[in-house]
């Protein structure tokens, strides 16, 4: 399938892999930009901003924007993480033109005081019932535990105390910086048409002022601990671990993904059958997260208070094992399997490629094709993941454990 990539003179960049025999099209808005770039001050106000997008623009009031994108059946969202803040949407080809506009625009917003007080009240809930849930804010708990003072431990949310002291003219200067069109791809896929797709862009956001983005990438210096914190109104313990892993453009991030199926995949993992085939824990998983200089393994335990230690000892029990004897090749085959399926059966869904295409240009700057994706796993060798191992000990890690416990002894 032909890849085509094009740039605005303001910077804007445009990209898309076009498939004729697809039936739909994805269209996003890719903006390098979340918590890690922000301070600690207006810490949250990524995702702030991700929800005033959608209050209006001078030309368009919520209720247009909303109303346009159903008029067209538009699967719509948007998301923020550490690193990016998307915006995108699934549609029928014949509405590649009109679902461009509404975004450009919104991407353009009117940034209102009185929208800005309001929606400030909805952030402060949002925080507060992600701390009232299970696992009760543990992830970022761990991933500020984990990083320390580095940006990639700061809260997505933010805090109540930020979001609470956060002013208007604060969020207006962290858009003018952060969303410079220089800062922001346009990625599409499924059936595209390239040229209007650029046209479009061109009609769109062509308008729109250069200004200079950069972001500080600061070593990170990986911390290990473990904390214990008390949430009485918890039934179960959670245990997140977090350990050094590959970053987003180190090649051996494919064998870490292979790792952490073989490890804590949700079937057939070495922890699945220690710990939740026979019934010890709810839920027991690894996974690897990859950032732009950064990567981190996270291992996840929810289980009966009472078997909280013996399972934590467990799961380091299973980790020590491939620490010492490795992974075999069986097991390699079959993560190997799973991978390579659902990266396939992935890219069968616009939106799906549209993410993979739009997060290997904005970590790596490269197109990768579903085959060269395949390849590279398929590349993976047993003895690649002993040495990855060996360099990345997952035994070696920041823990927290949040639930009914006051206590718990960390395993040895």
């Amino acid at each position: 399938m032909p890849f085509h990539e094009s740039r605005l003179a303001n910077g804007l960049e445009v990209i898309a892999e076009s498939n004729p025999d697809a039936a739909a099209t994805a269209v996003g808005f890719f903006v390098r930009t979340g918590a890690r770039d922000e301070t600690d001050p207006v810490a949250g106000v990524s995702h702030f901003l991700e929800h005033m997008i959608f209050k209006g623009t001078p030309s368009r009031s919520a209720d247009d924007v909303n109303r346009e994108f159903d008029e067209m059946g538009a699967q719509y969202n948007a998301q923020t993480s550490e690193e990016t803040t998307i915006y995108y949407a699934s549609v029928l080809p014949e509405q590649q033109d009109a679902v461009v506009s509404p975004w450009a625009d919104v991407l353009r917003p009117s940034l209102r005081e009185e929208d800005f007080n309001t929606e400030k009240k909805v952030i402060i809930e949002e925080i507060r019932m992600y701390d009232d849930q299970p696992p009760f804010g543990a992830d970022e708990q761990c991933r500020a535990l984990f990083f320390g003072p580095h940006p990639l431990g700061r809260s997505v949310l933010g805090t109540i105390q930020s979001i609470t002291d956060l002013k208007v003219d604060d969020m207006r200067q962290y858009f003018e910086t952060r969303y410079a069109p220089e800062n922001i791809t346009l990625v599409a896929a499924g059936q595209v048409d390239f040229p209007a797709l650029v046209a479009s862009a061109q009609q769109a956001c062509g308008g729109w002022k250069p200004a200079e983005a950069t972001r500080k990438l600061q070593p990170v210096k990986a911390q290990n601990g473990f904390v214990t914190r008390s949430k009485s109104q918890a039934t179960q313990e959670y245990v997140l671990q977090m350990a050094v892993g590959p970053a987003a453009n180190d090649p051996r991030r494919h064998a870490a993904k292979l790792l952490a199926t073989v490890l804590g995949d949700d079937t057939g993992s070495r922890l699945y059958w220690e710990l939740v085939h026979t019934g010890l824990a709810e839920f027991a998983s690894v996974s690897h997260y990859e950032y732009e200089g950064a990567g981190a393994f996270l291992s996840y335990l929810s289980c009966e208070p009472d078997e909280a230690e013996q399972n934590m000892q467990r799961m380091l029990n299973v980790i020590r094992t491939a620490e010492a004897g490795g992974i075999s090749q069986s097991e390699l085959d079959q993560a190997r399997s799973k991978l390579v399926s659902r990266v396939v059966l992935g890219s069968e869904r616009s939106r799906h490629r549209m993410f993979a295409i739009g997060a290997n240009w904005m970590y790596r700057d490269e197109y990768r094709t579903v085959r060269e994706h395949i390849k590279a796993f398929k590349a993976v060798t047993v003895a690649a993941l002993a040495e990855l191992l060996a360099e990345f000990p997952l035994s070696r890690n920041s823990s927290i454990a949040i639930g009914p416990l006051t206590e718990l002894r960390p395993p040895k």
